[in-house]
C-alpha cells in the first residue's frame, strides 16, 4: 500500500470510530461524567491507571472509584486525609489494591497544593518533539512522598524502555481537541503534535500488518519507532491514528 493509499485509509477509520460512539465502550467515559477541569484529569489520570485487563471490568471499577470519591474527585482529593482511607478499604483491580489507591490521593494532593497540578508536571519537562521525559519526570514528582517502592510499578516509565500505554492514553485524552466530543483537549499548554500513541497489542498487531512498525516488542523503542511513522501520516495530530489502529484491532480484527 502506497502512503497516500495508507493515509486515506486510516483517515477513514479514524472518521468511523473518533466520534461520541466511542465513549460507550471506552473508559474515557468515566472522565466524561465530568465538566470541572481538575475533576476530568482526576478521574481520566485513575482510570487510566487501572487500564490493563477485561474493558468491562475497568469501566466498572472506574465508575466504582468515582463513586467511593462521592463522584467529586478533586473535592475528595484536596481534602483527603488518613480518616478517609477507610471508605477505600475494599477495592482492588488486578494488582492494584486499596493501598495502591490510598497513595494515589495523597500524590495528587500534593501535586495540586503544591505543584500547581498535573497540567503543570507534565508541560514544564516537555521537550520539543517528545512527551516521553516529561512521563519520566512526572514519576519522579509522583513518589516523592513515602510510598512502599512495590507501587512504583503502576507508573511506567520510558526511560526504562516502556511504552508507557496508560499514561501516554491518559495524555491523549487531557491534550488532544478531536472536535467530535471524545478527547477533551482541556491542557492547552502541550502541543497534540508531541504525543505518542498509546501502544497495546492491538494497535502494535495492527501496525506491523501495515508497515508503520518493525519492531515486534511493544516497548519504548516501538513507540519511537511508531511516533516516526504517524508523524508523516499527520504531523499535527499523529495520534489520531490510534482510533484507527484500536478500531481495526479489537472491532475488525484486522
Amino acid at each position: 500500500m502506497k502512503k497516500s493509499e495508507l493515509k486515506s485509509f486510516l483517515d477513514e477509520k479514524v472518521d468511523i470510530y473518533n466520534n461520541p460512539n466511542f465513549i460507550e465502550t471506552d473508559p474515557i467515559q468515566i472522565p466524561h461524567l465530568f465538566t470541572l477541569k481538575e475533576d476530568i484529569e482526576i478521574a481520566g489520570f485513575l482510570v487510566a491507571t487501572i487500564a490493563w485487563g477485561n474493558r468491562k471490568s475497568i469501566i466498572n471499577n472506574g465508575h466504582r472509584i468515582m463513586e467511593m470519591m462521592g463522584n467529586s474527585p478533586y473535592d475528595f482529593v484536596m481534602n483527603f486525609s488518613e480518616d478517609r482511607a477507610a471508605s477505600l478499604s475494599n477495592f482492588v483491580h488486578r494488582t492494584f489494591n486499596n493501598d495502591d489507591l490510598i497513595y494515589f490521593l495523597k500524590s495528587l494532593q500534593n501535586i495540586y497544593k503544591n505543584h500547581v497540578g498535573l497540567e503543570n508536571v507534565f508541560s514544564k519537562n516537555a521537550e520539543i518533539h517528545s512527551l516521553q521525559p516529561a512521563i519520566h519526570h512526572f514519576k519522579k514528582t509522583f513518589f516523592e512522598l513515602p510510598h512502599p517502592s512495590r507501587i512504583q510499578k503502576h507508573i511506567s516509565d520510558p526511560f526504562k524502555n516502556s511504552a508507557a500505554k496508560r499514561i501516554n492514553m491518559f495524555l491523549r485524552w487531557m491534550v488532544r481537541n478531536d472536535n467530535a466530543g471524545v478527547d477533551f483537549g482541556i491542557w492547552k499548554s502541550i502541543s497534540p503534535a508531541i504525543l505518542s500513541c498509546p501502544l497495546d497489542v492491538h494497535c502494535g498487531n495492527v501496525a506491523r500488518k501495515l508497515k508503520l512498525l518493525k519492531r515486534k516488542q511493544n516497548d519504548g523503542k516501538a513507540l519511537a519507532e511508531l511516533d516516526i511513522a504517524l508523524r508523516k501520516l499527520d504531523p499535527n495530530d499523529p495520534v489520531k491514528y490510534d482510533f484507527a489502529l484500536f478500531g481495526l484491532g479489537v472491532f475488525e480484527r484486522f
